[in-house]
């Protein structure tokens, strides 16, 4: 990772001269190079505590070098990145720690609150919802607390069908390790190459499979949560009536409670077969209420992903694989397993998706959208480079409410973000109940782009709120979403989670200022 752009810095390229003429007749061009040799500010932690954390996990395991701090500076989120573009790394941590095991986090707690540290979990560092940036004006120093030591798969249960992992496995490894066993987590969100398995957990993630192996959440089957005030093991039934599941209180939490250092979860096995299918709706509507037929049938597949008008015709969904004028609104659906099973679910879907007016148009959009499913970040980094602003905000809502908050949020980004701007829509989670709507935009950088998104932002909140929809689904809305959380779960909420975390970190060391 860089502070300034997302994922290997060896995979990103510039933007393609084709796509870069039609960025420079729909925004112009204006080249904006990042701002070369910012270094964070001087650690302000005290040599003793220093040496405290280094008691705990050895000398070579505190790092205070301005070249790892800078890379734990806040998370991926576009405001995030315009300020580290900026020149700006003044969130960086003043100390970066890497412990082995739960016992080394036990310990390195205990010294945080006897020096006055605030810790912030570090996992992949993929965060768009300001999980990484503490509130820091009360505190003697800030840690990053870095997972990477702890990758192991601990453990297979193939009979019961789960697995243990520490939390500093990214996904791409925790998939790797699942293998040799015959086993897949399927768990994948955009960010899958470089998050955590216990950043998943603490953001609640949901990957572009959700439809087929179900959230992040629904995955875990219990967790170890190390807090301040003690060690908590959440989950050892597939069940229990036994009070309120405390799993649902760390998973979340984003690294304000406690910090994970184990995840059960269930797995399956490794699929046999994996086929992507394209489909043309006539309109976002007709393509959503297919979607919502699937879901209350039972029928949905491993993947179902639907692109408004404006996203089909954007290249996000190419129009070229469709082959009409007005090339309507691309559904991909997914299918993994046996085969058997495949082929079953896949003619089921078919045969229902045709019934609803649904045009097959095979492999290809599929494929080509499995090949480059999580490439989008490095496009944002290429449209940054130009004076392009790009960012992502998500909220959810019931089936018949769907509509008004599409075409509100749609509408309230577009007036705020004036004439030349562009708002994108995709469907890629969905529920009985109802689904979730990402929102895309690409507007002209203006001369203070942080406010420019932020004004955009507010007034897309404002429509979510009187529409009564969600905020904070997945992904909150940008980097200081914490006003916008407060808002959602109302006042008792606010001090239902006041009391919880007064209780598990009465010093308030653990990520403070985050969610509430």
């Amino acid at each position: 990772m860089h502070p300034q752009r997302w994922g290997d810095p060896a995979a990103a390229s510039a933007l393609p001269e084709s796509a870069r003429g039609l960025i420079e007749l729909v925004f112009g061009i204006d080249e904006k190079p990042s701002a070369q040799g910012a270094v964070p500010p001087e650690p302000v932690i005290g040599a003793d505590g220093v040496a405290a954390l280094a008691a705990v996990v050895g000398d070579e395991h505190v790092l205070l070098d301005d070249a790892t701090r800078a890379l734990r500076t806040r998370g991926k989120s576009t405001p995030d990145l315009l300020r580290a573009r900026a020149g700006d790394l003044g969130d960086a941590p003043d100390v970066v720690v890497r412990p082995a095991d739960q016992g080394e986090i036990e310990r390195l707690l205990a010294v945080a609150v006897a020096h006055n540290l605030a810790v912030v979990p570090f996992g992949g560092g993929t965060s768009v919802t300001g999980g990484l940036v503490a509130a820091r004006a009360a505190y003697d120093g800030v840690v990053s607390l870095d997972l990477v030591r702890m990758k192991a798969l601990v453990s297979v249960d193939r009979e019961s069908m789960t697995a243990t992992l520490e939390p500093g496995l990214r996904g791409p490894e925790a998939e790797a390790l699942l293998s040799e066993h015959g086993l897949t987590l399927g768990h994948y969100p955009q960010s899958f190459q470089y998050a955590s398995i216990g950043g998943f957990a603490a953001t609640r993630s949901s990957g572009q499979s959700s439809a087929g192996y179900g959230r992040f959440d629904a995955l875990v089957v219990g967790l170890s949560v190390v807090t301040p005030s003690g060690t908590i093991s959440a989950g050892s039934a597939p069940a229990s009536a036994a009070g309120p599941d405390l799993r649902q209180v760390f998973l979340g939490s984003e690294g304000t409670l406690g910090v994970i250092t184990s995840v059960t979860v269930r797995v399956r096995e490794l699929p046999a077969v994996k086929e992507y299918v394209g489909w043309r709706w006539p309109s976002f509507d007709a393509g959503a209420a297919a979607m919502r037929t699937l879901a209350q049938a039972g029928l949905l597949p491993t993947v179902i992903r639907l692109s408004d008008e404006a996203e089909t015709a954007i290249n996000l969904a190419d129009p070229s694989a469709i082959g009409q004028d007005n090339p309507g609104c691309l559904m991909i659906t997914g299918f993994e397993g046996a085969p058997s099973a495949v082929a079953a679910r896949r003619r089921a879907v078919s045969a229902l998706l045709i019934e609803l007016g649904g045009v097959d148009l095979g492999e290809e959009p599929g494929e080509k959208w499995a090949h480059g499913r999580f490439d989008a970040p490095y496009l944002r980094d290429s449209l940054l480079d130009v004076g392009v602003l790009v960012e992502t905000l998500e909220t959810a809502t019931f089936w018949s409410n769907r509509a008004r908050l599409y075409a509100d949020v749609k509408a309230a980004l577009e007036t705020s973000l004036g004439e030349g701007s562009i708002v994108l829509c995709h469907i890629s989670h969905v529920y009985e109940t109802g689904c979730s709507l990402y929102f895309t935009i690409a507007a002209k950088e203006q001369d203070d782009p942080l406010a420019q998104w932020s004004v955009a932002k507010a007034a897309a909140s404002d429509a979510m709120i009187a529409a009564g929809a969600t905020i904070t689904h997945h992904h909150a809305v940008g980097t200081d979403h914490k006003p916008w959380f407060a808002q959602e779960i109302g006042p008792v909420g606010v001090q239902v989670l006041r009391a919880i975390k007064s209780s598990l970190d009465p010093a308030g060391v653990l990520n403070p200022g985050v969610l509430v």
